[in-house]
């Protein structure tokens, strides 16, 4: 066996559940990740605990707030850009890549975080850390533009379109939030 296998999975029980979820997704190709963890008689977790971060993307144009929603691919229904939180990047940081990412916009802001909701899924939880954004410049090409459509809401069609309520409640707490600033 691989020193260099051998050692990392001896520094798994070290390792935090992110870390380990982390390596496991990277090994989960690998018949050796299959064959340590028979031996070790690990058995996963019934419910296990991820963390998402997402931001509210918005403008003002003529006066008026404007939330951009994309669509799920799944389903395709309109939600914020959100998404795991890399082990690299803070909560703020993964949900400003992954507007980039998901809707094509990058933005500036403090690292307010302005609600956060938990849904379960597939027999996980999913936190979901939502922060906002104000969008300083929109691209033509994005990495998931042909995945997903953006469009630009009012802040109440926008709360109407979301469909978990926690992420709607956010949505409309927006304008207060904004002035604050």
């Amino acid at each position: 066996m691989n020193d260099f296998v051998a050692a990392k999975f001896n520094l798994r029980l070290l390792l935090s559940d992110k870390q380990i979820i982390f390596e496991c997704l990277k090994l989960r190709n690998q018949n050796l990740f299959y064959v340590k963890l028979m031996k070790r008689k690990v058995t996963p977790k019934k419910q296990m605990h991820f963390d998402q971060s997402g931001v509210i993307p918005y403008r003002r144009k003529n006066g008026k707030l404007e939330v951009l929603l994309v669509t799920s691919i799944k389903k395709r229904n309109w939600i914020v850009p959100k998404g795991f939180i890399e082990y690299h990047l803070s909560a703020f940081q993964s949900a400003k890549k992954e507007a980039f990412e998901e809707a094509g916009v990058r933005g500036s802001n403090s690292t307010r975080i302005l609600g956060s909701y938990t849904v379960k899924k597939k027999g996980s939880e999913l936190l979901t850390k939502i922060y906002s954004m104000k969008v300083t410049r929109v691209y033509k090409d994005y990495p998931e533009k042909n995945l997903r459509k953006r469009k630009w809401f009012s802040v109440s069609d926008a709360a109407k379109k979301v469909m978990i309520d926690e992420l709607a409640k956010i949505i409309r707490r927006l304008p207060r939030m904004n002035k604050r600033k």
